[in-house]
């Protein structure tokens, strides 16, 4: 009877035990399985239970992409001869005023598109000669350099730029030799600088074969004592006008003597492609394109022949102070007006006819002094018409 008893409680116990594990979804002696929760909608999900060191449970932190710091907006100016943007180190850098040759066998000349002004009238026995000046740009090379002039000096005086030359007019050394370290000019003669700062090249001949770089002029500007700082401009300038606003064609034309000078507007780049002596279009050596100012400047000024002993020279002198005529041609369109210069250091200005300032297009300016009497001739081009009955080019 005991043991009846006895198996009928052993089996009542293991099948409590199958049962209870049923219900509970676990077969006895197994692990409890690992579930990912499942949210219903509108419920609250429950907390996670802890992993277990036998089922470790990965968990990783979003990632963020770093929000990238904010970079500084440039600070740019207008540079004062020009009007371009550009930093206010480079807008603060000191003028270089260069003489350059123009004979026959100096051509191509280099430095021309690194200028931001080029000055060019006669020098001797009405054969021309370049002044460009240098300032927000620096050039690869320039060259030849040629003698000095009184009135040349006077233009740079103006900026109290470096003046580089080599020698020049009794005259003009006589100038530079009173006023040649800062009163006027920052006097930077080949005969006492060359070697060093300039050189000659052997490609070419004496005297068209003096030549320098932007490197060394700056160094030279420094020696010297032309510290940079800030420019006062004396001509305004604005950006291009629409391109449908300027004409098609228009040309200046004009001559120092054997030396022919033309400028064809070009209406896609708003530039005056220049040519010299019935040449193609000019050309700088230094950068191997072509010679198209934003604005052309024309100026008329008296001549007369400088009395400095020596006549066969054939030296002018300039009446490059006070006041005379002028054409301003810009955005290809040019108007007459005057040129006027108060002192030998005052800034040259252009105004209109009716006594304005004029205001120049942004970027590089060539200022044309020609003799008074010289004939110029001036045929703007024409802005198209639109006829709104034709359709649109396409």
């Amino acid at each position: 009877m005991n043991r009846l008893l006895f198996a009928v409680i052993a089996t009542a116990v293991i099948v409590a035990a199958v049962v209870l594990g049923a219900l509970a979804g676990t077969p006895p002696g197994s692990s409890p399985p690992s579930h990912s929760p499942v949210l219903v909608a509108g419920a609250t999900p429950r907390p996670a239970a802890s992993a277990t060191a036998t089922s470790p449970v990965a968990t990783t932190s979003p990632s963020l992409s770093p929000t990238p710091s904010p970079q500084p907006t440039p600070v740019l100016v207008p540079a004062p001869l020009t009007g371009r943007l550009v930093s206010p180190e480079v807008a603060a850098q000191h003028p270089i005023a260069v003489m350059i040759d123009d004979q026959a066998d100096a051509r191509p000349q280099s430095g021309f598109n690194a200028a931001s002004v080029v000055w060019q009238a006669p020098a001797e026995g009405g054969i021309p000669r370049y002044m460009l000046v240098f300032q927000d740009t620096i050039p690869e090379a320039v060259g030849p350099v040629r003698s000095a002039r009184q009135y040349y000096i006077d233009w740079a005086s103006e900026l109290r730029a470096l003046y580089v030359h080599v020698g020049g007019s009794p005259q003009a050394l006589a100038t530079l030799g009173q006023s040649g370290q800062g009163q006027l000019v920052y006097n930077a003669d080949e005969f006492r600088w060359g070697g060093r700062y300039l050189w000659r090249i052997k490609e070419r001949f004496a005297p068209h074969n003096v030549y320098s770089d932007g490197k060394h002029l700056r160094a030279l500007a420094k020696r010297v004592g032309a510290a940079d700082g800030p420019i006062e401009p004396a001509w305004s300038f604005a950006p291009d006008v629409d391109v449908d606003r300027r004409p098609v064609g228009g040309r200046i034309s004009f001559a120092y003597l054997a030396n022919a000078i033309r400028y064809d507007y070009d209406r896609a780049s708003n530039t005056y492609i220049r040519r010299v002596s019935g040449q193609s279009p000019q050309v700088d050596a230094a950068d191997g394109r072509r010679v198209a100012p934003k604005n052309v400047v024309i100026m008329l000024v008296q001549f007369g022949r400088l009395n400095d002993g020596h006549p066969e020279k054939k030296r002018l002198e300039a009446r490059n102070v006070g006041q005379g005529t002028a054409w301003i041609a810009t955005n290809g369109r040019t108007i007459k007006g005057t040129w006027r210069k108060a002192a030998g250091d005052a800034p040259t200005r252009f105004f209109d006819s009716q006594g304005r300032a004029v205001t120049l297009t942004i970027g590089q300016t060539f200022v044309q002094v020609l003799p008074v009497g010289t004939k110029v001739s001036i045929r703007d081009g024409a802005v198209p018409v639109h006829d709104p009955l034709l359709p649109e080019a396409s």
